[in-house]
């Protein structure tokens, strides 16, 4: 059963090692847990699992080979090895509890009137020395007390299913195969920060109280600016026309962006960025702003993302006038390579498949101008690519 796990992880493309999996052996061979599934659960996730982002598909994998199982003879003997049991027998019991034991019956009985009494019992039952319940002394359930005891059961465990903690999925958000969302978009930005102390201090240092306390011989409160990520970001999205269906996912991505860097600007433009660019789509004809102030305006060391399909004719990219919405001057290519020449970090976010790219000639005169490294898909994956690349 294990092996099949192990291959099955392998099979769903998370990346475990034979060296993990030879870790999860000897922590099993070392009684590093009791002989419980859920606790299985959480010493082979945290042995095998290296990303969060793999955590879901770990977790489909561990409910397709554990999931379900009643506790029949055969099914306790795969799930829990009988060498578990008897090293905690001699580890945990004393002499007069294993007599006990040897009174019911053994192993073999023990587990022969467990399986009767889950065919007997037909409802939650509290306290008592026969039935599986909690509170109770009865060799079977939970939270209660019997050294032959089989622990069965926890929040919602009855009638020996296993508690499946693995069912909540509660990291479905992070696999790098799903749409993006707020969540698993904040995870990725993380990849983006340099944290420093600066502006007021508003912060208690307890250390510094510690310190200062037992230099001065009396109590010394000593504060400090909090701790910030001071990475400062600009974006750039692209709205409307063929924009429009990725509303949400921008509409999420911005979210995320706001909440994870304090030091953040964005701007507004339509397919390709020229001499001006706006912040509030409805007044886009009335308040737009001079693309070269903002330019001046925020320092080089601003990290810069386009966020765009780039799906548009090549001559509003290359030719004057090119624009669909007013004449354009300059062409649009001009814009793109000024951007490039004053900030050093700068990726594009592309919201389309990847493998749709090459079908759509814009995209790759756009990558020619920015760099074929720095565009990305608009994917946890891709996201996180772009976060590294940012941070170099």
């Amino acid at each position: 059963m294990f092996q099949r796990f192990f291959t099955e992880l392998r099979a769903a493309k998370v990346p475990v090692s034979l060296k993990e999996y030879l870790v999860l052996l000897e922590a099993l061979e070392k009684d590093v847990i009791p002989p419980l599934v859920d606790d299985f659960y959480y010493l082979s996730r945290a042995t095998l699992v290296k990303d969060e982002r793999h955590i879901d598909r770990f977790d489909q994998v561990f409910g397709h080979v554990f999931k379900g199982a009643e506790f029949t003879q055969e099914v306790i003997d795969a799930m829990i090895p009988a060498e578990w049991l008897q090293a905690l027998t001699e580890k945990y019991l004393t002499e007069e509890e294993k007599q006990q034991i040897e009174a019911l019956g053994g192993w073999d009985k023990l587990m022969e009137t467990l399986q009767k009494r889950l065919e007997e019992q037909k409802e939650r039952h509290a306290g008592g020395n026969k039935w599986i319940g909690t509170g109770g002394t009865s060799p079977f359930g939970a939270n209660g007390y019997n050294p032959e005891g089989v622990r069965i059961g926890q929040d919602k465990g009855r009638h020996g299913k296993a508690v499946k903690v693995w069912d909540k999925r509660e990291y479905k958000n992070l696999d790098d195969q799903v749409e993006l969302g707020t969540r698993n978009i904040k995870v990725a930005l993380r990849r983006l920060r340099k944290f420093a102390r600066q502006g007021a201090p508003d912060e208690l240092d307890l250390d510094g109280t510690i310190k200062e306390t037992a230099r001065q011989g009396y109590l010394d409160i000593v504060m400090r600016p909090e701790r910030r990520n001071t990475i400062k970001v600009l974006i750039f999205f692209d709205i409307g026309g063929s924009m429009d269906p990725h509303i949400k996912m921008c509409e999420e991505l911005f979210s995320a962006a706001r909440t994870e860097f304090k030091h953040l600007e964005f701007f507004y433009f339509h397919n390709c960025l020229y001499e001006q660019v706006w912040k509030d789509n409805r007044r886009r004809n009335t308040e737009k702003l001079n693309t070269w102030d903002v330019l001046h305006k925020f320092p080089h060391d601003y990290k810069v993302l386009f966020v765009g399909d780039a799906t548009m004719s090549p001559y509003e990219i290359t030719y004057p006038g090119g624009s669909v919405e007013h004449w354009n001057e300059e062409p649009g290519a001009i814009w793109l390579h000024r951007v490039k020449e004053i900030y050093e970090h700068l990726v594009w976010l592309n919201p389309t498949p990847q493998q749709h790219w090459a079908h759509t000639p814009s995209v790759g005169v756009v990558q020619d101008i920015i760099g074929p490294d720095r565009m990305f898909p608009l994917t946890l994956t891709g996201l996180d690519r772009a976060m590294r690349e940012l941070s170099r």
